[in-house]
């Protein structure tokens, strides 16, 4: 057997003549060329030097992740250490890249939110909305009030629930196991209403350009009071077992310091930034979708670190809420989506099991009743609907922070491109400067302060 082309496994180049020169410029990446083409192999950054600088001395450079307790996910960090004070930290990501971005533009405007919305995957409905907003920019069309009430009270609902998985897996990942147990089971309280309301636990598809899938199911508001008198009960049992618990105090107090300056020069944002001491709040600084009717507190504190963090996010739980509490105060019957037909999908009918509004009363129409709705409905599911040409850039406020959609249209029915600025990717640039010079043992904190997404860091 011809043993030629064959790859030499030490190196994972190509030993053949075309691929013999790979090396010899060391401004380029290694390749080698196979059958379906030329495949680079790409070094990663400077994590060769660090490597490289740790074998002089004392030092050691190890690997936390990316398959690790403790990690926030499917998140690798190689550390420098000396003794246990971490001298250098490098971030390696991509370990969950699922090219979300490139694959809405194969798909329609509508089509586009069911990828979009498994970027965060805890807080699925803030990228559902910003993608919906950017949509809705470029089309020059408002959602009904209703929807946009409706859009928000189920955002601060996403958003305890993302919260209560900070708290949850950040204190089992301190050692505290009884945060998760009671984490989760109050977020199982979020996602039951969550898929009452809208039909799934996550990644709902729910907000859609022009408004809303459907409306609320007819007892919603006697739903969502029961929820509210629910975590009215359960969120101070936080305060009593963390907050005031000296051992959880002292395990973040101090740790992963990130001053204000910091949080600017490396455009972190969210509860990261509030800590520092900086009160921006995309829902007060630059409100959307009714958001400057509500009365509520934007949570500040200036202890720029993991404890001030934890501090924060409790307190915006209670401060969601209040939203909901006056969402429902607010809401009055109406349409959920806009009322050019040309734009809005599935009809303002019933839905099937598959969500794409199928259900046997529309069916039973267009197929029975009238044949330009059925040829109507065929072009809108299939084709989609025309966005004028231009570009956008659609903010919201996440459970994480500024999560900002750009998009660019062509004129046609899909998207030219498609560019979400997650905050989780934003943040996690400040792990080395959280990091550095503390404790292995404060990594942990300090990742878990920042509460990172790892779908949305490799969307």
């Amino acid at each position: 057997m011809s043993t030629e082309n064959l790859s030499d496994v030490t190196t994972g180049t190509s030993t053949t003549e075309a691929g013999s020169d790979s090396t010899d410029n060391a401004n380029y990446a290694d390749s080698r060329d196979t059958t379906e083409g030329r495949v680079y192999t790409v070094s990663g950054g400077d994590w060769d030097d660090v490597i490289a600088d740790a074998q002089h001395d004392e030092r050691m450079v190890i690997n936390m992740g990316p398959q690790h307790p403790s990690t926030h996910g499917v998140l690798r960090l190689v550390l420098e250490m000396e003794g246990e004070t971490v001298t250098q930290l490098r971030s390696v990501i991509g370990y969950l890249h699922t090219g979300i971005e490139k694959n809405c533009e194969y798909r329609t405007w509508t089509q586009g939110v069911t990828f979009v919305t498994r970027m965060d995957y805890l807080a699925p409905l803030s990228t559902e909305m910003a993608y919906c907003l950017g949509v809705e920019k470029l089309l020059g069309i408002e959602a009904p009030r209703r929807a946009q009430l409706l859009r928000v009270m189920l955002l601060e609902i996403n958003r305890i629930g993302s919260h209560l998985v900070y708290i949850a897996t950040g204190g089992m990942e301190l050692g505290a196991t009884t945060a998760m147990t009671l984490g989760f089971r109050e977020r199982e309280e979020v996602l039951h209403l969550l898929e009452h309301l809208t039909g799934l636990r996550m990644n709902h598809a729910f907000i859609r350009p022009g408004g809303l899938a459907q409306d609320m199911p007819a007892d919603y508001v006697e739903v969502v009071k029961a929820f509210l008198k629910t975590m009215k009960e359960r969120l101070p049992l936080y305060d009593k077992l963390f907050t005031g618990q000296p051992i959880w105090r002292n395990r973040l107090k101090g740790v992963g310091y990130l001053p204000v300056d910091a949080c600017l020069a490396l455009g972190v944002t969210g509860p990261v930034l509030r800590s520092a001491g900086l009160p921006w709040d995309l829902r007060k600084t630059e409100p959307y979708s009714c958001y400057d009717e509500f009365e509520f507190d934007v949570p500040v504190d200036n202890g720029a670190d993991c404890w001030s963090r934890y501090l924060i996010r409790v307190h915006e739980m209670h401060e969601s809420l209040k939203i909901i509490e006056q969402c429902l105060e607010k809401l009055e019957p109406g349409p959920v989506m806009v009322e050019d037909k040309k734009i809005a999908w599935p009809a303002q009918l019933s839905i099937g099991s598959d969500g794409m509004g199928n259900s046997l009363e529309h069916v039973k129409k267009i197929m029975g009743q009238s044949m330009e709705s059925l040829i109507h409905h065929f072009k809108l599911v299939t084709e989609g609907f025309k966005v004028p040409p231009g570009q956008v850039y659609a903010p919201v406020e996440s459970p994480r922070g500024e999560l900002g959609v750009h998009l660019v249209s062509d004129g046609g029915t899909r998207p030219l491109r498609v560019h979400v600025r997650e905050p989780s990717f934003v943040n996690l640039q400040s792990m080395p400067a959280m990091a550095e010079g503390g404790l292995v043992a404060d990594v942990i904190a300090a990742i878990a302060s920042i509460d990172p997404v790892m779908g949305g860091v490799d969307r």
